[in-house]
């Protein structure tokens, strides 16, 4: 099989939202905010042309074929953030001890408090500029970037990890339900 000479992923800039580079800096801003990433240790290049961001790698390994297709997955992250948002939704479940969430904003901490009886509340950590509402047994958490919503979630799921126990009986816990794009 003769080798690739150049790859290139080309990702369209929508109305409404404004592309810069400095380097392999990317900066995107659009209705909801402004979102910056540097993609510097990455093996690609990155250009824009006529309203689109352009990756490429010329004569690229197995390795830089991935990389290339894992910027401009980065780069419509960043364009879906500014223009609709993104949102995680996690379910607050227990059998017998009734668990209590709350956020504190300055803190950028979700405190769980008496998850299976224990006197010791849990945390959370909230990574970056992310929302969580508490709602009755919804935990919602709210953002334009995708990689500190996701992260949010997954830090609120795993502070409710119980150990030394079957989970297949003890299901208490604080669980994702449902992604979606929009704020």
């Amino acid at each position: 099989m003769a080798k690739q000479e150049y790859v290139e992923r080309i990702v369209p800039i929508p109305e409404g939202v404004s592309v810069s580079l400095r380097g392999k800096a990317i900066e995107v801003s659009g209705p909801l905010g402004k979102l910056t990433k540097d993609l510097s240790h990455m093996p690609v290049d990155i250009a824009l042309k006529d309203s689109s961001v352009v990756i490429s790698a010329k004569w690229p390994k197995k390795k830089d074929l991935g990389m290339v297709g894992t910027a401009a997955g980065h780069v419509k992250n960043m364009i879906k953030g500014v223009t609709k948002g993104f949102t995680y939704k996690l379910k607050i479940v227990y059998a017998h001890f009734p668990m209590s969430v709350k956020f504190s904003k300055p803190d950028g901490k979700v405190l769980i408090e008496n998850f299976c009886g224990e006197k010791t509340p849990r945390v959370a950590k909230v990574v970056g500029g992310v929302d969580v509402i508490v709602s009755g047994d919804d935990v919602i958490v709210k953002g334009i970037n995708l990689e500190d919503v996701s992260q949010t979630a997954a830090n609120i799921e795993a502070a409710t990890k119980i150990k030394d126990k079957d989970l297949r009986v003890f299901l208490d816990g604080i669980y994702l339900y449902e992604k979606s794009e929009g704020i």
